[in-house]
């Protein structure tokens, strides 16, 4: 008897078990697999790889015609919305985005979205940069999978492709079809000719390094210089070693900090050309100004107060573009760049009230 309990136990244990793996062979995905979809292109001839892992999205793309790739974004279904964007800088601010879901009576529902910002009303449906073929789109959930399918229209997508999921359970509404938060993201560089993905979290280092140089450099110690050689003259000649010490360790990161910006700009294929070149004309500014100093004429020279007012003035455009340029780098390279923004802040408006105070001492000294 008791033996035949036991029995019976392991029969049905067995059985669980096979209907559990069967579910998971069934839930599972991969570019060996055949894509048996009703869709409006063929898919015999799509590029396929994963491309993130840990939601096991996977990706299938290919060039149709000219001017029109067709895209095929599998991913596990979890009652909520999957998506897929596209950025120049690798943040969901600025992106457009496909996003789609199955409803619980089995509709699927597909829309671009354009992510105006962080905020929700910001995340406007039916909005985007993306030209996406007219009856192209279409969700389908199948073996516990969704399958999300769409084309667009362009001569090339874009390299930096952003993936997010929704909270398990919560799609959006047909009233305003908003979007609740995610409930993971990532962003990737996705190169179209070779099939291969990379996170972005892989050069992270990179833009940070790019970011922090720049901003010590170009954004601080150049204001630090700037402050050295105005207002500690007394302290002849301590102040002037003062000043081309820093100035030209300023110098040296800011120059370090650009050739990083065009090391990340080419591994990443980011386009940023208003950043590159403000970046560009600091450094040009800079050694300008670096080359004046071995041209700067005697104090008995006549043509020294042109020089000084140069060089001064010269100084003052440097860093006025840099501060603009730390600022606007800020915003393209963080998605959570307010508390970048907020430190630089606070170290520009000391440094600024401090220089308020010395210019006053100055103006009574003199």
């Amino acid at each position: 008897m008791k033996l035949s309990s036991i029995s019976i136990i392991f029969f049905f244990a067995t059985l669980q078990a096979l209907s559990v793996l069967q579910v998971n062979s069934q839930s599972t995905d991969s570019c060996n697999s055949n894509l048996n979809l009703d869709l409006p292109f063929d898919t015999s001839l799509l590029n396929c790889l994963p491309v993130w892992s840990r939601h096991d999205f996977i990706l299938r793309y290919v060039r149709n015609l000219s001017n029109v790739w067709n895209f095929v974004l599998s991913a596990p279904d979890t009652n909520s919305f999957v998506a897929i964007g596209f950025s120049t800088t690798g943040q969901m601010v600025g992106s457009s985005a496909v996003v789609g879901w199955v409803s619980a009576d089995g509709s699927g529902t597909v829309k671009q979205y354009f992510l105006g910002g962080q905020r929700p009303n910001l995340v406007v449906a039916d909005q985007g940069n993306l030209t996406i073929v007219e009856n192209s789109t279409s969700i389908t959930s199948r073996s516990s999978r969704v399958y999300l399918a769409f084309q667009l229209n362009t001569s090339q997508p874009l390299s930096r492709v952003l993936y997010s999921v929704g909270q398990i359970g919560v799609i959006p509404s047909a009233r305003g079809f908003a979007l609740a938060e995610h409930r993971d993201k990532v962003s990737t560089l996705l190169n179209y000719r070779t099939g291969t993905s990379a996170s972005d979290s892989q050069h992270s280092r990179l833009r940070k390094s790019h970011g922090i140089l720049n901003m010590l450099g170009w954004g601080i110690l150049m204001i630090i210089g700037a402050m050295a050689g105005r207002y500690f003259k007394q302290w002849d000649p301590m102040w002037f070693y003062s000043h081309a010490a820093i100035q030209s360790s300023a110098f040296l990161l800011g120059l370090a900090g650009i050739i990083a910006g065009f090391v990340l700009e080419d591994r990443l294929n980011a386009e940023v050309d208003t950043h590159k070149a403000l970046g560009i004309l600091i450094l040009v500014l800079g050694c300008l100004q670096v080359m004046a100093v071995f041209a700067r004429p005697g104090k008995e020279s006549k043509v020294r107060k042109y020089w000084n007012w140069y060089h001064h003035n010269g100084g003052r455009i440097v860093i006025l573009i840099a501060i603009a340029n730390v600022f606007y780098g800020i915003h393209l390279g963080e998605d959570n760049g307010t508390s970048w923004n907020a430190s630089y802040a606070v170290v520009i408006s000391i440094l600024f009230l401090l220089s308020i105070i010395l210019e006053v001492k100055l103006w009574r000294q003199n």
